[in-house]
């Protein structure tokens, strides 16, 4: 028994439960009675530890962020980890297969991220790897993983703007919101991921609502149409090519009318039918997707944004006789490198045109720390739910066990003791259990790293099935 005290004595847990038992102010022969039941309830699961053929608990599940940004991968590395949506429903299947609990994903322009629950979070990095083109070597480069408390950090910033690219660009969170709901289609959420995002997207709100962080036109498709401006003289009568019409293609195609009075704008896309619906809403050309070639020797100017997999152009579509500037705002890349190697043709990426900073993006600087705010308010909200719902039912648990062990203990004395006082014995008994339940649920309000392997812990000291 010493050996185990011993033992028990490097774990803070169950050291301060010892030293506060001990030294309780209650020392009825039930009282000591009633401790003695616990501290024998302890060395067994202590004998029973050492027993087990893997000498350890089971490993308890951890809630993580993995994933690569712009922030360390470059446009062509963000497009070798890209998901398209037959990969991304590829790699929700195989999660559920591999037993994985709870998980979202999303992969945009400037990210591939998965933020579930695991026991390690390679688990995770492989359903990427495994989906997209991607090598667990690239990701060890240029990828991220944050646990627990710093996973639910990050998704804060991401789904408020405060980690996009360009600073408040908003999209991300409706990408956010379409992810959990395709996971949530398969019964991929389980409540805390539930809980979390609808805590992001309520953030998300509030910082719109009641900060100037996403004032102001500053967006990839807003950024492209200034740099077209500024660089290409006399554009409102140049010749404008719009390949892609998915939501980047379309919010540009939007900003170049709006802001050139160009009447020269033509548009091509794979489904002729996308491209109809947004030209009729502006009045545009459309052409077929197989007179692109023919569309690119007229074009001074062209914008691709498209879902392509790989390059859609390179140098031999194009047999110029005037200068042409290329903006190319897909991920992965959808123009060759190689046209660099034409003369006249200037190729500019959308991870240039990110960098691009202007007194907007220096005014929404000024409202990061009110932004800041209100995301550790309604964080805090969340992670007090979280404390709460993970010990609780734990808590519950164990009142009721040991209340059964004193239920236990009182008829044994009874019979054994003559003149047994029961009354005296039940507020004794009682004031002991609050000692022991308080102490446990302080324990589990104060730690910040260690919840679920305590909860765990005490769930198999008492052998108890707490209802969650």
């Amino acid at each position: 028994m010493l050996d185990f005290i011993a033992n028990l004595q490097e774990n803070p847990l169950f050291q301060a439960f010892c030293i506060k038992i001990s030294h309780s102010d209650i020392n009825s022969p039930l009282s000591v009675t009633f401790i003695n039941t616990i501290m024998i309830i302890l060395f067994n699961f202590y004998k029973k530890c050492h027993i087990m053929e893997n000498n350890a608990l089971p490993k308890p599940h951890y809630f993580y962020s993995v994933g690569l940004s712009y922030k360390k991968a470059d446009a062509e590395t963000r497009g070798r980890f890209s998901l398209d949506e037959p990969s991304k429903k590829q790699l929700l299947q195989q999660a559920k297969t591999e037993g994985i609990e709870s998980l979202i994903v999303t992969s945009t322009c400037n990210r591939t991220e998965i933020y579930g629950y695991a026991e390690h979070p390679f688990q995770l990095i492989k359903l990427i790897c495994e989906n997209s083109q991607g090598t667990v070597e690239d990701f060890q480069k240029v990828g991220f993983v944050y646990k627990n408390q710093e996973a639910i950090n990050h998704m804060f910033r991401v789904g408020t703007g405060l980690d996009s690219q360009i600073l408040g660009d908003f999209e991300i969170i409706s990408q956010l919101k379409t992810s959990f709901a395709e996971s949530r289609s398969l019964g991929l959420v389980n409540t805390f991921l539930d809980r979390l995002v609808n805590a992001v997207i309520q953030s998300s709100k509030k910082i719109k609502n009641e900060t100037e962080i996403s004032s102001g036109a500053t967006s990839v498709s807003f950024a492209s149409v200034q740099y077209i401006i500024k660089n290409v003289p006399d554009i409102s009568n140049k010749n404008i090519l719009l390949f892609g019409t998915g939501k980047i293609g379309r919010n540009t195609c939007e900003n170049l009318v709006k802001h050139t009075k160009n009447e020269h704008i033509t548009l091509i896309n794979r489904t002729k039918d996308k491209a109809e619906k947004l030209a009729g809403k502006l009045n545009l050309i459309v052409k077929d997707y197989s007179d692109l070639h023919l569309e690119l020797q007229k074009a001074d100017v062209v914008v691709v944004a498209t879902g392509a997999q790989n390059p859609t152009i390179d140098a031999s579509l194009l047999n110029l006789k005037k200068p042409l500037l290329i903006l190319d705002l897909s991920i992965p890349k959808n123009v060759h490198d190689n046209v660099k190697n034409i003369e006249g043709v200037t190729l500019i990426h959308m991870d240039h045109l990110a960098q691009m900073t202007d007194e907007t993006l220096e005014k929404r600087k000024t409202h990061i720390p009110a932004a800041e705010a209100i995301i550790e308010e309604i964080k805090e909200e969340f992670n007090v739910w979280t404390k709460a719902r993970k010990f609780a039912p734990t808590i519950n648990a164990l009142k009721e066990k040991l209340n059964a062990i004193k239920n236990s203990e009182l008829d044994f004395q009874s019979k054994k003791i003559a003149g047994f006082n029961e009354e005296q014995a039940e507020i004794i008994s009682a004031r002991i259990i609050q000692k022991i339940t308080t102490h446990f649920a302080n324990h589990l309000k104060d730690d910040n790293t260690m919840v679920d392997e305590s909860i765990e812990w005490i769930e198999k000291v008492f052998q108890i099935e707490a209802i969650k």
